[in-house]
């Protein structure tokens, strides 16, 4: 909900800081499996109790994240580009509460999943919207510099990220905030679908002329 403004905020200083990266010979793919590494490492410091550390890790991804995005457009964005970004993105997303339900399968475990299972819901709409919408040549105005069309919803990267440095913060919280975000995404799933419902209508057959079949 808040991404298209906060990446509109933040894309000079990404810029500025993406030059930087590309003189020093770096490449978008490098920066993407990096931050990548480093959002993984927050599960092992979640699940032996220093969350707090792992905002680091959370946030340093998201950096990364924007970062490669900034570097692919000043380059040459490609295909896999876009598809290593929104894959490790998911597989991302997915090890927080992974790493809270290790932390503490008693109390975290049934929250953690249902979490887990509202994020394949906003997921899967969200890719399967993105793929047929390409197969029709459909492109977003709200991201033009995607590398696919990406629809928004109420559960976006922004307040993903805001409830996961929450959880660390509080993680007894965690189960009340993995189930009402997961309400959320629940809302985040069911828009995208009545989306797609009513933009993938099917075309009706054209009608002959009279006297033709």
């Amino acid at each position: 909900m808040f991404d298209r403004a906060l990446n509109s905020a933040l894309q000079r200083p990404l810029q500025r800081l993406a030059a930087r990266l590309i003189a020093l010979g770096l490449h978008a793919e490098q920066v993407t499996w990096g931050g990548f590494l480093l959002g993984l490492s927050a599960i092992p410091l979640i699940a032996l109790g220093h969350s707090r550390w792992a905002i680091v890790c959370v946030v340093l991804n998201r950096l990364a994240d924007g970062l490669d995005g900034a570097m692919a457009r000043q380059t040459r964005p490609t295909d896999r580009g876009a598809f290593l970004d929104i894959s490790l993105d998911f597989l991302f997303y997915a090890a927080i509460p992974l790493a809270f339900a290790l932390a503490d399968p008693t109390h975290n475990g049934l929250p953690a999943a249902v979490l887990i299972y509202s994020f394949i819901g906003t997921g899967c709409t969200f890719l399967a919207f993105a793929v047929l919408a390409a197969k029709r040549g459909d492109s977003s105005t709200a991201y033009p510099n995607k590398g696919f069309y990406y629809l928004g919803g109420l559960t976006e990267s922004t307040e993903t990220i805001a409830v996961f440095v929450l959880m660390c913060l509080v993680p007894a919280w965690f189960g009340v905030l993995a189930y009402g975000f997961a309400g959320l995404c629940a809302l985040t799933t069911v828009t995208r679908i009545s989306a797609g419902i009513q933009l993938f209508k099917p075309t009706p057959p054209k009608r002959g002329r009279p006297g033709q079949p």
